[in-house]
């Protein structure tokens, strides 16, 4: 009776099961409806991937994966399909080696930042914060450094046979064949006849201020967007280097006497600090601003970032966290304290009331306890 039926059936396809196995071995990305518009990307020698254009604009655009395994169901990722899919420029390279990578200081060797270790081989990039290098730079590509969360851009300057190569931090919406510029040397004599001689803040600034332009502070017009702020006079980008960070141009303090050195510059954070006129800053935001928004989606890809686990002090042993020890999960009627037994909550001071810091004009907005606030309730 059975042998009817089985001559009835069709014949598989040779390998059709080893077929379907390996198709889903490789994530699926999940694209919107088609409904919406397209946008592709117009930057020559980059390829043009359909994006998806929500109508609010403000909102995030990140790409999901079809739950093929559950590593993949949370994952999501900013879309950032213009980054060169090569090897970095090798030269201004250098492998990532010694013991800082598990967390430890080159002097004794002792842990100075916990919860490090192993990871993915990495090469550091040279980053060129200074940009003391005059004359124009054409960008040749937008790069991934995984040694900090913002891209990079590598820029390249020709001079009669020779060419020099650099790498920056990118701004935010910088692609491939832009030219940038750094005027840290002061204002070219071309710019100076172009002008006809006019040495005028407003029309220098129509001309020089560009994202990805560096400048000094005393040449940036208020109001304006910009990141790689430097604090030293001649010295090195140090403040808003990361995705998505920028600080704000309030004042020039042109009127005032004491001040007149000084720009005042609203960081990400709220506080307002003085600079020195002279120090260096991009114009623009840092690239891959939603960097903060991504998910890993499994605990393995944190530990490819180098990033192990961190424990709970009541999972502890009493030896090895002042909350360890004792029969269930107690941490014996005590106030929580971080592993070297100084308090962590409540809005507890760690800071010296005689170290201020005279170049901040307005500080930061912090966080205020619970005595503080029931505090500030019952006199309003």
């Amino acid at each position: 009776m059975l042998q009817p039926r089985l001559l009835l059936r069709q014949s598989l396809p040779p390998c059709r099961c080893f077929y379907t196995f390996s198709r889903r071995l490789y994530p699926t990305e999940v694209l919107p409806p088609s409904k919406p518009g397209i946008a592709r990307n117009e930057t020559p020698g980059v390829q043009s991937q359909p994006q998806y254009v929500p109508e609010d604009k403000n909102a995030v655009i990140l790409r999901t994966y079809k739950p093929r395994t559950p590593g993949l169901r949370h994952l999501k990722r900013p879309i950032n399909d213009h980054l060169y899919k090569g090897r970095p420029y090798i030269p201004l390279t250098h492998p990532r080696r010694g013991q800082h990578i598990g967390g430890r200081n080159s002097h004794t060797g002792q842990i100075t930042v916990r919860h490090r270790g192993a990871g993915h081989k990495r090469r550091i990039r040279t980053i060129d914060f200074k940009r003391l290098e005059p004359g124009k730079h054409l960008v040749e590509r937008i790069e991934h450094d995984p040694g900090r969360s913002a891209h990079i851009a590598l820029l390249t300057r020709t001079v009669g046979q020779t060419r020099t190569y650099s790498y920056i931090v990118a701004p935010q919406g910088m692609r491939a064949g832009e030219e940038v510029e750094s005027f840290r040397q002061g204002i070219p004599v071309s710019l100076i006849r172009e002008l006809g001689g006019n040495h005028d803040a407003g029309m220098i600034a129509a001309k020089t201020a560009f994202r990805g332009n560096c400048l000094p502070l005393h040449m940036i017009p208020p109001g304006t967007l910009i990141y790689n702020v430097g604090l030293k006079k001649g010295g090195k980008a140090q403040l808003c280097r990361s995705a998505g960070t920028f600080a704000t141009v309030v004042s020039k303090n042109e009127g005032d006497t004491r001040k007149a050195l000084y720009v005042d510059v609203k960081l990400k954070s709220g506080e307002v600090r003085m600079i020195h006129r002279d120090c260096c800053a991009t114009i623009g935001t840092a690239s891959n601003a939603n960097f903060n928004r991504r998910q890993l989606g499994k605990a393995g890809r944190k530990r490819w970032l180098g990033i192990r686990p961190t424990v709970r002090g009541v999972a502890m042993n009493a030896v090895d966290h002042p909350h360890g020890g004792g029969r269930g999960k107690s941490k014996g009627n005590v106030h929580p304290v971080s592993i070297w037994n100084q308090l962590t909550k409540s809005g507890y001071k760690t800071r010296t009331k005689s170290n201020i810091n005279r170049f901040v004009v307005t500080p930061r907005p912090r966080s205020e306890g619970k005595k503080a606030k029931a505090k500030r309730k019952k006199t309003s």
